[in-house]
């Protein structure tokens, strides 16, 4: 007798949906500065580019663990 294949659910979706939908979401976020306040936007480029290549990677790294936290802590 062979094991039963596991079926995903049909109200459960599929991984590569909810990374589209985090793509999408992430990108109305992103347009989001630009979209009301071009010249803010511009500003803080204009001083990222002034940042050392250490302080943007602990930006880099602060963000990435701030939504993995985010991410345990709405998954439960």
């Amino acid at each position: 007798m062979q094991p039963q294949r596991l079926q995903p659910r049909s109200d459960t979706p599929e991984m590569s949906d909810l990374m589209w939908g985090a793509l999408a979401l992430m990108l109305v976020f992103e347009g989001l500065l630009p979209f009301f306040s071009p010249k803010g936007w511009r500003d803080v480029f204009i001083r990222a580019t002034q940042l050392s290549d250490g302080q943007i990677r602990f930006m880099g790294l602060a963000s990435m663990v701030i939504g993995l936290v985010l991410l345990m802590v709405v998954r439960g």
